[in-house]
């Protein structure tokens, strides 16, 4: 297998975008990305784009060859890859293993939703897809309902507060206040969120990712090859990728998601790497809860004590362990589909030196997470600069 490095990288602001089209944010991101790599579109050999539900939100189907058709691709072979929102990093996932197995040399890699032409109710029904429906959704509980259930479970088994998880939220905003591609980019307070909607009990408004439009794109090529493209590639060191019961009531627990720790052992055994030599990790924040429950699944704090991390800011920049420097899914938003590949940008802007107003110092090594549903699919990536 052959080593594989990002070589070009780029995303739409994400947001509300009522003048542009799902065709528009896909071009956008990947001309970025394509001029970032400094190739032109005839070098790429293939193409995977994760979008998890176009024919509901905008009735479109054959994602793949519509992108082909508006990027001037055709007739390479693009591939659209579904695991709800773990979408774009599964696109990731398959566009790694096109390369390192030889099969392609350059492969472009995008995520993409549109999500704001609907109404809050539609949409919620249509995310609630990435459930059970027949056991969940139909009963009745929509994600913000499951993450509410994993947030009372978790409060019982570890004393986690609801300040604690308003805590996760407050940083994210004000790492997002300091990215200009993030959807919300103002600070809030703690006293912010837990005077806010109450959705679902503990969750607040503002525990809860937005509703967003967006794209991303990254560009890929083999690690010996890399050079010839860029003074700065990212090797993308480790992939890994776990499943688990779709409906919450069949896991083995409510506090953990287990498909993200068997993921995480096998990203960490691949790569030969502990959570002690990352050096910071976008996570899947969908609700301010998932965050807590990623970071301890991922080993970077023991069980129960995420809560606590977050509120005395361990997970903020210039703690042990940045989180979501980009805002995270709460602050920069939650295009579903372009979520995991927007991770794998901000990694390369971070690595790269390049994340301006919210840049790690000195990162060498950082690490990407992204779910799918309420954990039924978890993606891990591990990267690092050369």
């Amino acid at each position: 297998m052959r080593k594989v490095a990002i070589i070009g990288a780029g995303m739409t602001p994400f947001g509300e975008h009522w003048e542009q089209g799902f065709r528009d944010l896909v071009v956008e991101a990947g001309l970025h990305a394509i001029e970032d790599a400094g190739i032109s579109g005839d070098r790429i050999d293939a193409g995977f784009v994760g979008t998890m539900a176009s024919g509901r939100l905008i009735g479109q189907e054959h994602i793949g060859a519509l992108i082909a058709d508006y990027m001037g691709l055709n007739p390479i072979p693009v591939t659209r890859v579904e695991g709800a929102c773990a979408s774009g990093s599964l696109a990731l996932r398959q566009g790694l293993m096109a390369v390192a197995s030889g099969m392609h040399d350059i492969v472009v890699v995008g995520g993409v939703e549109k999500m704001t032409d609907l109404g809050i109710n539609t949409v919620s029904d249509i995310l609630g897809g990435a459930g059970d429906q027949e056991w969940e959704l139909f009963l009745g509980a929509t994600f913000p309902a499951i993450y509410a259930l994993m947030a009372r479970r978790h409060m019982q088994e570890f004393g986690t507060t609801e300040e604690m998880m308003a805590s996760v939220a407050v940083k994210n905003h004000k790492h997002g206040a300091k990215n200009k591609y993030a959807q919300f980019q103002n600070e809030i307070t703690i006293d912010t969120v837990l005077k806010s909607k109450m959705v679902a009990d503990p969750l607040k408004v503002f525990d809860c990712s937005p509703i967003t439009d967006g794209a991303a794109c990254v560009v890929l090529a083999p690690l010996d090859m890399a050079h010839s493209f860029t003074k700065k590639p990212i090797e993308i060191v480790a992939s890994a990728q776990a499943s688990d019961h779709i409906a919450l009531h069949s896991r083995e627990s409510m506090s953990s998601l287990k498909a993200t720790k068997v993921a995480a052992k096998k990203v960490y055994d691949m790569a030969r790497m502990t959570p002690k030599d990352i050096q910071f990790t976008e996570v899947h924040d969908c609700f301010t809860i998932a965050e807590i429950m990623a970071i301890e699944d991922l080993g970077f704090f023991p069980k129960g004590k995420g809560g606590p991390a977050s509120l005395e800011g361990r997970t903020a920049l210039g703690g042990d362990i940045p989180v979501n420097t980009s805002g995270g899914l709460k602050a920069c938003g939650h295009p579903v589909g372009a979520t995991g590949v927007k991770q794998a940008v901000e990694a390369v802007w971070q690595l790269r030196g390049q994340a301006e107003g919210r840049q790690v110092k000195d990162a060498h090594i950082g690490m990407t997470h992204n779910v799918g549903g309420s954990g039924a699919t978890a993606v891990i990536h591990i990267y690092r600069n050369l």
